[in-house]
């Protein structure tokens, strides 16, 4: 049976063993087909193959859906679609975007007087006016380049969503390679990515949704159909594709869920995730109807990190259709948040179609609300209003959404506060909660809140304001959907050696942290904190504190992930002697440390250069938040424990006791997603363990039950014993018992014949097995490197020097550069000075005779040294790579060489993994191989040819016998002809229409002819002359254009933080 996916009563039934990448695509292609999509082979279709659009159906769709409009309004739409100004991809894709979600003002004359009007490319009030084509081997040229991405989703001929599928049943290839092909189509074939709103990366068991600047860590399931997160822990394939391509789902996700947020040098690409869409939609429906109704919007509770500042874009944006320009009031309780989120709303104003306005003072909030009718979003602080005789607006459609809702500053009570004046006389002054200020203000809005953390059962006040729950996105979810990390805690208060009392009186701080409610708990805690102070304040308390946070630090943290690490301070005196205890212990850490806190008027003078201005704090917050800034650690009392975020944040030491949501929200600055990182680890100086246990009663029962206790050595520790052991079980047969302690000599030897034997070609699966478990491996250790034995440290560098080497070895080095020893041997010392404090240089390999950095395939020494390896498997597996990077440029220049070793090593790598030739034939093979590379340079050289120019005599001369038919005095000539001809017209675009295309056939045709050029009967021969003339003139055009086009590098879309959480990347 040749077909692997089975329909039964409608449920599509996958059969894994006979599934291959063509099956599986056209499984895909069915199940989108019962969703109501049509399907196109696109070698069937008639088509311009330089066009990443479907142009006959999009002038069609434009002319459907715009009815009335005149053909000229059209044309202009069109040229604006199709000739953006210069600009990178990205911000193409921007302009795109707009176009997609709002579409494109044209003007044009009727009767000679100019009109303008909007063309819209999807109509998004009829389904059923918009075409959908799923679409499979699309095949696309540009830039000399020849791809075919496997199934493209086009709706009214726009390529709008980007598939690449990989194999099920090979366990090699999977997600990953898909996201790496998608980023390499993004080079070579960009323009198809102008028209793209969305990338899927799918093997079948995992399914993933992105955008064009998502890094792979950024690629997220859609894990429900309806927004239900019963069975969500292991979502099906159809899950997500019918969770997300539902024709209506697919409109709604392309109009109202994709935006662009992040300052202006460093945009990024945000789809929602599949818990935003849901939760926005419930809050939508909600408000329509609390609008009418008490004014109760709900709260949405969604933990922190997972992207709640997007998700209250996400809605504002949506409010103003469902409820008709409402007035939006966004409001936090503190300053530094207030600017915070107006600043995330201000990167997204062109999605949300005005520009916020922050409130300055309470006569500013006044006359922004006043007289007001429609429209506006309004940031405030709650304490910006004030009781008056008036309501500020009796609208309906006012919404205020609250940012971390319930922080105790609600209250609709009245109470009554007694103080002592000046001459210390009893006053008594009536207090109203904020809650009826802002009710008496806008006694008709409807409210909704916002928070990362959950409202305690005993906060009456905040369901009074706001009514229950829209939706739960627990930490359990958050987690498994990888959308946040675990947060871990190791305890050191052991460290300080502080006496029994002290203690005691740290625990009973956190009771009265927990009570502050009567006059005399309230006396009896002023008391207490103060005893605090001095007690945490102690000068020798400080020391120890201070040594043991530089000893931790130094030795399991600085090395980790970007080295960012904050230390929580008890007050802003203790903070400032944190700073000066660490700067006398480490007098060159000045660049590396600051303290951020608020600064007072009658703080000491030298105080205030440390603390500095208001634009002081906001450098430090860049400097911090930039990964490659030498300042790694803040000191912090109040500010940046909530809404500050920096992904690659992993380590805070607490020296402050906190409960509550105050320590949960403290504690998520930890958990952001970035890269490779395992999880936050919380360094616990004040036992902050109980309070932990008792914040966690207010969360989902799950999240009782699985983030109750994250003691590291109860979490992290085993897991990390357990993985060393499954690593040392896989090198089970070679003996590396002689690397703890060994010599720079031994070890190196040790990495060598260990990273030997992983490769070998023999037991085929070990490699892929060894690397998925020395990285897990690898991330348990990041949390709990400070319990480890000196033995198992050791060890674990072992196994990661193995897991690096063999990645750079395979797979090259970052981004794709070329391989060089000199920078495996760089990494290598590096790893192991850090992870083992090893001083002694190691070298794996000599580069020294290898001309050091990048070595060449043609150096006779380089080859010698090579073939001397002993360890032969690793010397296949570098020759390989070596050959597949001289192949990558033969392929831009040369058609027939490229095709000639490309398919020769092919075989030999294939008879090798086989079993059918051994590593010492193999590496004969190819050493031969390499000679004949460079024996073709030679040959240009004898015959006088240029690189450039032998290309086109090797595509003249590629026919077996053809030398018989010619001199070859004629055969140079030709070729030297044919080149300066192609040279001399490099200016025609050649790439973009097919008829220049056909015009350069011509000519070249037309010049073989004067040679009476090919010979009869050998009429193909033209065929392979003509291949390697449009490589070649490709290949001028990309080496043009490649200075047009600038791609967001790496790093930056790894940074995502929850003010710049991408989701859709899920960032």
């Amino acid at each position: 049976m040749s077909s692997m996916a089975i329909q039964s009563k409608g449920v599509l039934i996958i059969m894994p063993s006979l599934f291959t990448e063509d099956t599986y695509e056209q499984a895909i292609i069915e199940l989108f087909e019962n969703m109501g999509y049509d399907h196109l082979y696109a070698p069937d279709i008639d088509r311009d193959y330089s066009s990443p659009l479907l142009d006959a159906e999009l002038r069609n769709s434009l002319v459907r859906i715009n009815r009335g409009l005149p053909v000229e309004a059209i044309d202009e739409a069109l040229s604006k679609l199709k000739n953006f100004d210069t600009g990178s991809l990205l911000q193409k894709n921007i302009i795109f975007m707009d176009y997609l979600q709002n579409g494109i003002t044209v003007k044009f004359f009727v009767k000679g007087e100019e009109q303008s009007s909007i063309v819209r490319l999807i109509d998004y009030t009829n389904e059923k006016s918009n075409s959908f084509y799923v679409v499979n081997q699309f095949t696309f040229l540009e830039n000399g380049n020849n791809r075919r991405p496997d199934v493209i989703l086009f709706i009214n001929g726009l390529p709008l969503v980007l598939m690449e599928l990989k194999s099920p049943a090979k366990d090699e290839v999977g997600a990953e390679n898909a996201f790496h092909q998608i980023r390499n189509y993004m080079q070579d074939i960009p323009s198809i990515f102008y028209y793209n709103a969305i990338c899927v990366i799918s093997d079948l068991s995992t399914n993933k949704e992105g955008t064009i600047t998502s890094g792979f860590d950024r690629f997220m399931e859609w894990k429900t159909k309806d927004g239900n997160y019963e069975d969500t822990a292991y979502a099906s394939f159809e899950t997500f594709y019918e969770g997300m391509f539902q024709k209506a789902r697919l409109l709604d996700i392309l109009k109202n869920f994709i935006l662009f947020s992040g300052a202006s040098n460093s945009r990024f690409k945000v789809l929602a995730a599949y818990h935003q869409y849901f939760a926005v939609r419930k809050a939508i429906e909600k408000a329509k109807i609390a609008t009418k109704t008490d004014g109760k919007g709900g709260v949405f509770w969604h933990t922190q990190g997972s992207g709640k500042s997007l998700s209250m874009v996400f809605y504002a944006h949506l409010l103003q259709e469902a409820l008709d320009s409402p007035t939006i009031v966004v409001m936090t309780d503190r300053i530094d948040l207030d600017d915070q989120l107006y600043a995330q709303f201000s990167q997204c104003a062109d999605f949300l179609r005005q520009i916020p306005v922050q409130a300055e003072s309470k006569e500013h909030l006044k006359s922004l609300l006043d007289g007001r009718s429609a429209n506006g979003i309004i940031f405030t602080t709650m304490f910006k209003f004030e009781r008056g005789e008036k309501a500020l607006s009796e609208r309906r459609n006012i919404v205020v959404m609250a940012d971390e809702a319930h922080r105790g500053q609600y209250g609709f009570g009245e109470k009554i506060v007694l103080s002592e004046n000046e001459n210390g006389e009893k006053e008594a002054r009536t207090v109203i909660g904020n809650a009826r200020i802002i009710h008496d203000a806008l006694p008709n809005a409807t409210f909704i809140g916002f928070t990362g953390t959950p409202i305690s059962a005993k906060d009456r006040n905040t369901r009074e304001v706001f009514g229950d729950y829209i939706d739960v996105y627990d930490m359990t979810q958050a987690v498994e959907d990888g959308a946040t990390r675990p947060v871990y805690y190791e305890s050191r208060v052991v460290h300080l050696k502080l006496d029994e009392n002290t203690l005691a009186l740290i625990d009973s701080t956190y009771d009265i942290l927990e009570q502050q409610s009567d006059a005399q708990t309230i006396e009896k805690s002023k008391k207490m904190l103060g005893q605090m102070e001095s007690v945490l304040g102690a000068d020798s308390t400080i020391e120890s504190l201070c040594d043991d946070i530089v000893n931790h630090y130094e030795k399991y943290r600085a090395n980790l992930l970007t080295g960012k690490a904050m230390i929580v301070a008890y007050s802003r005196t203790i903070a400032m002697k944190i700073y000066r205890r660490i700067l006398e212990i480490r007098p060159d850490w000045k660049e590396k440390i600051g303290v951020v806190m608020t600064g007072g008027n009658n703080d000491p003078e030298d105080w205030k250069e440390i603390i500095g201005t208001k634009a002081h704090k906001e450098e430090l917050a860049r400097k911090f938040k930039d990964n490659n800034d030498p300042m790694k650690i803040a000191i912090v009392v109040d500010m940046w424990l909530t809404g500050f975020d920096v992904p690659s944040l992993a380590t805070m030491y607490v020296y402050k006791p906190m409960h509550g949501y105050n320590l949960m929200q403290a504690i998520a600055r930890v958990n952001r997603v970035f890269k490779d990182k395992e999880g936050g680890l919380i360094v616990d100086y004040v036992g902050i363990a109980s309070a932990l246990k008792t914040a966690m009663k207010e969360y989902t029962k799950r999240d009782q039950s699985k983030y109750g206790d994250m003691n590291i050595a109860k979490m992290a520790y085993p897991k990390f014993r357990e993985k060393l052991q499954v690593c040392k079980d896989l090198l089970h047969g070679f003996d590396f018992s002689g690397f703890v302690g060994g010599s720079p000599l031994t070890m190196a030897k040790l990495i060598t014949g260990g990273v030997n034997f992983i490769l070998d070609a023999s037991v085929p699966d070990r490699k892929d097995l060894f690397l998925k478990e020395a990285m897990l491996l690898k991330q348990s250790h990041s949390l709990c490197s400070s319990m480890t034995t000196e033995k198992e440290r050791h060890e674990a560098a072992y196994m990661e020097a193995l897991r690096s080497t063999v990645i750079k070895i395979t797979y090259g080095g970052a981004n794709g550069k070329n391989l060089s020893l000199t920078e495996i041997n760089a990494q290598i010392n590096e790893l192991l000075k850090s992870a083992v404090q090893s001083e002694g240089v190691i070298s794996l390999f000599d580069s020294s005779k290898t001309g050091g950095e990048n070595f060449s395939l043609f150096d006779p020494a380089v080859l010698d040294e090579i073939s001397r390896m002993k360890e032969k498997n690793i010397a296949v597996e570098i020759l390989k790579k070596l050959m597949a990077e001289q192949i990558t440029l033969y392929k831009r220049t040369n058609v027939v060489q490229s095709q000639k070793f490309s398919a020769k090593i092919a075989q030999l790598m294939n008879s090798y993994y086989n079993g059918l030739i051994t590593n010492e034939e193999v590496i004969k093979e190819l050493l031969k191989t390499a000679q004949e590379i460079a024996e073709l340079y030679k040959n240009g050289e004898k015959l006088g040819l240029s690189q450039e120019e032998l290309a086109f005599y090797d595509a003249l001369t590629k026919p077996e016998h053809i030398k018989d038919f010619y001199k070859n005095d004629e055969l140079i000539a030709l070729t030297r002809e044919l080149t300066e001809m192609l040279r001399k017209n490099r200016t025609i675009d050649w790439q973009k229409k097919e008829t220049v295309r056909a015009q350069m056939r011509k000519m070249v045709k037309r010049l073989l002819k004067k040679y009476k050029y090919p010979p009869e009967d050998y009429d193909f021969a033209v065929n392979t002359v003509i291949s390697q003339c449009e490589l070649w003139t490709d290949n001028v055009e990309s080496q043009k254009e490649e200075k047009l086009y600038k791609y967001v590098s790496e790093t930056e879309l790894g940074m995502v933080a929850e003010d710049t959480v991408s989701y859709g990347e899920k960032k």
